[in-house]
């Protein structure tokens, strides 16, 4: 088989199919000119991360296309069910980034309560001259340990963002209506592990409840999943953090409750207008930004190519055994 991936794939990964022979190209192809090198170049494979996607039209345009595989959890660039209904195979990593996400998620966190997001902006400019004013300006941050952090999602990742909450000393949350509960084991020095189990509760307590609240759902539609009335429920001054998928929150309503002190921080990593972020979000004061790195590190990376190559490596055995 050939094996085009649009968006990269870990050298471990591109070593281990190349080792069972695959032919695995790398080279970038632009989405518009997709479709006609794949049928030019005869690839059964197309392999995408976030970058690259895979709707009806690319797809009746390639009928020798057998595999489609995504580099990551979310599938929303990918016309899924259209796909496996005219018999192409779908698939992707959901467990291979789970602890990545998590990690940016309180990287955002710790970011946020010690304002680290400003003062990393403002003593390069103001820290010679304006020292002690930065200083009390940034002297009442918080911490975690003691507060209820809300993960609506409870799935890999929700449950990977809980064992670090837990290990922080939070009290944990949840909501999704597929999951009632999840035991979650949270390993000590390497060795000893504790395990607590979770009931998720209904979406409108979380709300309620938490002090702090990570998405972790997938984008189903175009409406936003917390809108005006989502903010209203929730405390005052509580923290959000996005690093499911952009649009998942109303960004125009988030950026109204930051100005008027509902939401004290953001933490954002996905954004509805990517590649090009609405202004009012970079430039917001009280916003953590990154830009869509949650599964950016190199062991989620060889994790994701290692899943891709072992998934299309045992599909092709199978197919020549069958």
């Amino acid at each position: 088989m050939k094996i085009l991936a649009n968006d990269g794939i870990a050298p471990i990964g591109k070593q281990k199919l190349e080792a069972a022979g695959f032919t695995v190209v790398t080279d970038k192809v632009d989405q518009a000119q997709l479709a006609d090198a794949i049928n030019k170049e005869g690839y059964e494979v197309l392999l995408v991360r976030s970058a690259t996607t895979a709707r009806k039209d690319l797809i009746d345009a390639c009928p020798n296309l057998k595999y489609i595989g995504r580099g990551g959890v979310g599938m929303d660039n990918i016309d899924v069910e259209y796909a496996r209904s005219v018999g192409r195979t779908v698939f992707n990593t959901p467990g291979a980034s789970s602890q990545s996400v998590a990690e940016l998620v309180f990287a955002h966190l710790f970011n946020m309560v010690r304002f680290l997001y400003d003062s990393n902006r403002q003593m390069p400019v103001k820290g010679e001259t304006e020292f002690n004013t930065l200083k009390k300006k940034y002297g009442k941050g918080s911490e975690l340990r003691g507060k209820t952090i809300g993960i609506i999602g409870f799935g890999r990742i929700g449950q990977a963002t809980a064992q670090y909450a837990l290990g922080c000393g939070m009290k944990v949350v949840a909501s999704d209506p597929g999951i009632s509960s999840a035991t979650i084991t949270v390993e000590v020095g390497g060795v000893e592990k504790v395990t607590v189990e979770i009931q998720t509760i209904p979406m409108e307590e979380l709300l309620k409840q938490a002090d702090f609240i990570s998405l972790h759902v997938p984008k189903i539609g175009d409406k936003a999943l917390i809108g005006k009335e989502e903010l209203a429920k929730m405390k005052d001054g509580v923290v959000l953090v996005n690093s499911a998928r952009g649009g998942m929150i109303d960004e125009l309503a988030l950026v109204e409750a930051l100005n008027s002190g509902k939401v004290a921080h953001a933490g954002i990593d996905v954004f509805q207008n990517e590649p090009t972020p609405k202004k009012e979000l970079l430039s917001h004061p009280k916003i953590s930004l990154t830009p869509h790195i949650g599964a950016a590190t190199e062991e989620a990376q060889d994790r994701i190519g290692e899943e891709l190559a072992d998934f299309l490596i045992a599909s092709y055995k199978q197919q020549t055994v069958s």
